[in-house]
């Protein structure tokens, strides 16, 4: 692992490419002031016979920090999170310390259940005094019924209270999102609303698209006046979508915070410069959002690791990134990235210095 002064040097450089894993070629990518804070600090969270995904933080009252994550047996390989995923929670007497897994919060529910197969995507809050957990399940270990939801708790520790209903339901046949909601991103509004980013895509382009990457990814924004609900559609969605850079490009991974009263958005790239590069945002509104510029580098830029094993097809990159906010500011980041010691995937943070 480079030590920071020489990775804050290696800036420099950087900027000028484009990665491929470890083919590199010519091209200037926008920076964001994101990206030149980041310290890599390295894997958390691997836990043997397990792939761990989608790491949510949130500081507790006593400073210990508190992650909820999902997790799916290895023997399901990569694509098990679709139909096996569990929610699991870990403690940690700060970022960097050494994770302990306390055991799964959240697990599929079985027939009946609008969660029955999958609970992923998780992405903890505090509002109103309680902790809410975001998360997204479905109903059939396929990706047309994945829907958003929640499970509250008076406390990190629990009890969960999880819902007979999700909290955002797909659009209607034929517009952008009648696919499903998934990729929960949260936001408490200044103004007492209550915002919840989701990401979607359209049925039909799904199943006439060709190659791995199917359909067109897009956010959208969904708006209550109580936290249960009902949310209601912001009428101007898609409020993010790449599609028109051609090649389709999409948007994946969202996470939205503010910061000084300004909306900040990052994401990992799915076209727009490259695969393998994070993005970053920002909105005075929350709803129309800035051009992207690069939040994060591909993982060679901060690490050396074994090549990539022939079970892994996204190794390389980190995903699903997530913030610790710690008084209106971020100061950790956490994302997944495949390998690891168990050749399976883990946890990856920064520090933002």
């Amino acid at each position: 692992m480079l030590s920071r002064r020489t990775f804050l040097a290696s800036l420099g450089v950087l900027p000028l490419t484009t990665f491929s894993f470890g083919k590199p070629k010519t091209k200037v990518l926008p920076l964001s002031d994101f990206v030149k804070h980041l310290e890599p600090i390295g894997r958390r969270l691997e836990i043997e016979g397990y792939y761990v995904w989608c790491a949510s933080p949130i500081i507790a009252p006593d400073g210990k920090v508190h992650v909820f994550f999902s997790r799916w047996s290895e023997k399901y390989k990569m694509g098990g999170w679709i139909h096996k995923s569990e929610i699991a929670h870990a403690v940690a007497d700060s970022p960097t310390a050494p994770f302990q897994v306390t055991g799964t919060i959240l697990a599929p529910r079985g027939e009946g259940y609008w969660d029955a197969t999958t609970c992923h995507n998780p992405h903890i809050q505090f509002v109103d005094g309680q902790y809410c957990l975001f998360y997204m399940g479905n109903s059939n270990g396929k990706t047309d019924t994945k829907r958003i939801g929640i499970a509250t708790a008076p406390s990190l520790d629990g009890p969960w209270t999880r819902y007979d209903k999700p909290l955002l339901e797909a659009g209607a046949e034929g517009a952008w999102d009648d696919h499903c909601t998934t990729n929960p991103s949260f936001i408490k509004h200044p103004n007492g609303e209550y915002w919840l980013y989701y990401k979607s895509w359209n049925t039909k382009e799904y199943q006439e698209a060709q190659g791995a990457i199917r359909g067109n990814r897009k956010y959208g924004l969904a708006i209550a006046k109580n936290l249960m609900g009902p949310y209601q559609k912001y009428k101007g969605n898609p409020i993010v979508d790449f599609s028109r850079k051609g090649n389709n490009a999409q948007v994946e991974d969202a996470f939205t915070y503010l910061e000084k009263g300004k909306f900040k958005m990052l994401t990992r790239d799915m076209g727009y410069y490259n695969h393998e590069v994070g993005l970053f945002m920002e909105s005075k509104n929350g709803k129309k959002w800035s051009e992207p510029t690069v939040s994060f580098f591909p993982a060679e830029a901060y690490i050396t690791e074994p090549p990539a094993p022939s079970h892994l097809k996204r190794y390389g990159r980190f995903e699903r990134p997530q913030l610790l906010m710690q008084n209106g500011k971020p100061t950790y980041l956490f994302t997944a990235m495949q390998g690891g010691k168990y050749a399976t995937s883990s946890c990856f943070i920064f520090r933002l210095s």
